[in-house]
């Protein structure tokens, strides 16, 4: 008959143990400690504060069917948020957010999209080259007049601004 001999834990053992327990053990709580300091500042799930401003309006010319509008949005909280549609009550028709693409033929194309993302910390300034808002011209703008508009997002409350009717390539636009 075999002796069967018992298992003693030796100091090398139990070190080794306690130091492969112990590793991830630390790594949480470093992450933990540091998620806390991130919440504590503030840096973590502050909502979107989104802001518009900048709101330009291209005064219809030659009996075009649509004109544009442009805004400066800005979004100083946490969170990223989108832009989804605008609505303007003065407006009779459909009002649609279209972005610009250059073709490598050197033409432009416009493509209608159904949203546009607000980065955190970032501000979007739209233009006629790149991201603007389509809408039916109204024949009883004229220079300097302030139409209303509303712009909604995914996450934040709608935000009401104003634009003031513009010539094109008036104040850079």
């Amino acid at each position: 008959m075999t002796e069967q001999r018992l298992w003693r834990p030796t100091r090398r053992r139990l070190t080794d143990t306690l130091l492969a327990a112990l590793a991830p053990v630390v790594v949480c709580a470093l992450a933990l400690g540091g998620l806390s300091m991130w919440t504590a500042y503030g840096n973590a799930g502050t909502p979107a504060r989104i802001a518009v401003t900048e709101g330009r309006l291209f005064l219809p010319s030659g009996g075009t069917p649509d004109t544009a509008a442009f805004f400066r949005i800005t979004n100083s909280g946490g969170s990223a948020d989108r832009l989804l549609k605008v609505t303007a009550a003065d407006v009779d028709g459909a009002i649609t957010l279209s972005r610009h693409l250059m073709t490598s033929s050197r033409s432009a194309s416009s493509q209608t999209v159904a949203s546009v993302a607000v980065p955190a910390g970032d501000s979007i300034a739209m233009s006629p080259s790149e991201l603007d808002v389509i809408l039916p011209s109204n024949t009883d703008w004229h220079l300097g007049d302030l139409v209303a508009f509303t712009l909604h997002f995914e996450r934040s409350e709608a935000v009401k601004t104003l634009a003031v009717v513009v010539r094109p390539g008036q104040d850079g636009t």
